[in-house]
């Protein structure tokens, strides 16, 4: 039995860009890869406006926690995937690590405005990880169609 590749998703605080990622790419892909997220400094918490945004395109992240990268050095980590600049400029390399990416997003935690405005920019933010991902999941699902 052969086991699923991680996939690895880092950002500096894995509280808000990290998770919606790693949930999109899970429901796209999770029967194929296994997907974790992780950051450099982790805040501890998975942002609530992270939650409610994903629940309104039908994926539950509420049993998410923020984890420390090193929680996966001594695992093997096919591919690392970095959201944030500071997680890319702070990444290690992981044992098993064959691919590397840096897709960079702005961090919706950093929005001001009306309740409303703010809400808009984690669901601005989460469209944008979503395109991404979901293109990412449709070359893994194409390659693994390939292989067979």
């Amino acid at each position: 039995m052969t086991t699923k590749p991680l996939i690895l998703i880092l950002c500096t605080g894995n509280s808000c860009r990290s998770h919606l990622a790693e949930g999109i790419l899970r429901a796209a892909a999770g029967d194929l890869i296994e997907v974790a997220s992780a950051g450099s400094k982790p805040a501890g918490y998975v942002h609530p406006k992270s939650i409610e945004v994903m629940n309104e395109i039908g994926i539950d992240i509420s049993s998410h926690h923020s984890k420390h990268l090193e929680e996966f050095l001594n695992r093997p980590v096919d591919t690392v995937i970095t959201v944030c600049g500071n997680a890319d400029q702070a990444c290690p390399m992981f044992p098993g690590q064959v691919h590397r990416h840096h897709w960079g997003f702005s961090d919706p935690a950093h929005a001001v405005g009306s309740e409303e405005e703010v809400r808009g920019e984690f669901r601005r933010v989460r469209d944008q990880i979503r395109l991404v991902f979901e293109a990412y999941a449709a070359g893994i699902r194409r390659e693994t169609k390939l292989e067979r």
